[in-house]
């Protein structure tokens, strides 16, 4: 086992020995992020109600409130927890009254 784990952290650095990364890897280093993130979004609202109420408006708040703290500060962890307390309180005081 310790000899894959030190293959896995050899390997990276023997492929890529070029100072410069070749542009699949630019390509791949720039794009796989924001889709990650977007295919985690859709796996959150795969089971939402859309036919009932509230039709998804605590998500699509949620997210805006994410869009929003993430545009204004610029961090993820601040922006993912204030969605998170966003949702938590819509879905919690907001259905409950």
């Amino acid at each position: 086992m310790a000899i894959i784990i030190l293959l896995t952290r050899i390997l990276p650095f023997l492929f890529f020995r070029k100072k410069h990364p070749s542009g699949v890897l630019n390509y791949l280093e720039r794009n796989i992020p924001p889709l990650i993130m977007l295919l985690l979004v859709l796996y959150c609202l795969k089971d939402v109600r859309w036919t009932s109420a509230p039709y998804g408006l605590f998500e699509f708040g949620a997210i805006a409130v994410v869009i929003i703290v993430h545009l204004w500060k610029s961090n993820a962890l601040l922006s993912i927890m204030s969605g998170t307390t966003a949702y938590m309180f819509m879905i919690k005081v907001l259905v409950s009254t």
